[in-house]
């Protein structure tokens, strides 16, 4: 009843001769004795002080802060950005300093940055800055490979004053 020819037998198609393109692969499972040690942790947002918020005393964190209300004391941190409407009465290091609003004291960062909005009395020591035109600026501008070191500091405290001797007393 059936027979076999040429017709019916397989042979190589076209479409089995042309290249094949790459499968992508399944994803592998990792073998049960890997056991991650942590996920990786994802970088927490800035810490953010509030225009309303009047801060007396130092502030340090390796993260990131953005400052909006008045801080009265020395901050350390990642990255530091000084909104407008800031007020920051000490030193400010940093690796990187965005300076929008005001500070009275040292800066010290790998980058700093004075906006436009800036206002800035005191030295500032840098590895890179920028200063963009209408950014106000009264002290002195130095370059340092490692401005974040306090060992090199120049401006060493003042020596005390000795006390005035009294005047003498008034004769009856």
């Amino acid at each position: 009843m059936f027979s076999k020819s040429k017709i019916n037998d397989p042979g190589p198609k076209a479409e089995d001769t042309a290249p094949k393109p790459a499968m992508p692969e399944a994803p592998r499972q990792p073998s049960p004795e890997f056991k991650p040690s942590a996920p990786p942790k994802a970088k927490p947002p800035a810490s953010v002080l509030s225009s309303d918020l009047h801060i007396t005393g130092n502030l340090k964190t390796t993260g990131d802060i953005q400052v909006e209300g008045t801080v009265e004391g020395d901050i350390r941190a990642h990255l530091l950005t000084i909104g407008e409407t800031a007020t920051i009465k000490g030193e400010v290091v940093a690796d990187d300093v965005v300076i929008n609003g005001r500070i009275v004291g040292r800066v010290r960062g790998l980058k700093v940055r004075l906006t436009a909005t800036a206002r800035v009395e005191g030295d500032i020591i840098h590895k890179t800055i920028a200063i963009e035109s209408g950014a106000h600026f009264e002290g002195s501008v130095q370059r340092q490979d490692d401005p974040l070191s306090t060992r090199g500091k120049t401006a060493a405290a003042p020596a005390p004053t000795a006390p005035k001797p009294a005047s003498g007393g008034q004769a009856g």
